[in-house]
């Protein structure tokens, strides 16, 4: 997976063909037209639900990128919510549970990601649900965590920076 596939292969202006400046992974000009985009990492809010017992309920992912691998419930922050609203979103959505988000966590990024992660602790009293995201959903003690088997480096810090 390359950084920024939009920009790759591209040499011509969307809107008016001309040949545009290219400055891959970030930017896309027109000199002809103003033509202008900008490329930035895009926000994902995930959640670390917490049930009844202090458990960290993890799911096994369903999809690519890394499906099979454990993972907090996320995704991408939709136009019109907040990020808190969104993580309480995906984790409805993947786990199909109500929670209470609680404090931040921690924010993740790398300059080798097109995503920063924006991680929040979260309860719940709700049982977790398979649903078409999740194939597997489970309450795991911290001794319990499948950390060589987490879906993505992200995965491993807001956990161990959660749970201390």
């Amino acid at each position: 997976m390359t950084l920024n596939p939009a920009l790759e292969d591209v040499r011509y202006c969307p809107r008016c063909a001309a040949e545009a400046t290219v400055r891959y992974p970030r930017s896309i000009v027109c000199p002809s037209c103003g033509y202008a985009a900008f490329y930035n990492p895009k926000p994902v809010a995930c959640a670390i639900p917490r049930d009844e017992l202090g458990r960290v309920i993890l799911m096994r992912r369903a999809t690519e990128p890394s499906k099979g691998r454990w993972t907090m419930p996320g995704g991408f922050v939709d136009l019109g919510e907040s990020v808190p609203e969104a993580a309480q979103r995906e984790v409805r959505e993947e786990l199909a549970i109500e929670t209470r988000i609680g404090d931040l966590v921690g924010v993740y990024s790398s300059p080798t990601d097109r995503v920063v992660v924006v991680v929040y602790a979260a309860t719940t009293t709700d049982e977790p649900q398979t649903t078409e995201e999740a194939l597997e959903v489970r309450a795991f003690t911290r001794s319990e965590i499948p950390w060589d088997d987490l879906a993505f480096w992200s995965d491993e810090r807001a956990l161990r920076d959660h749970l201390g």
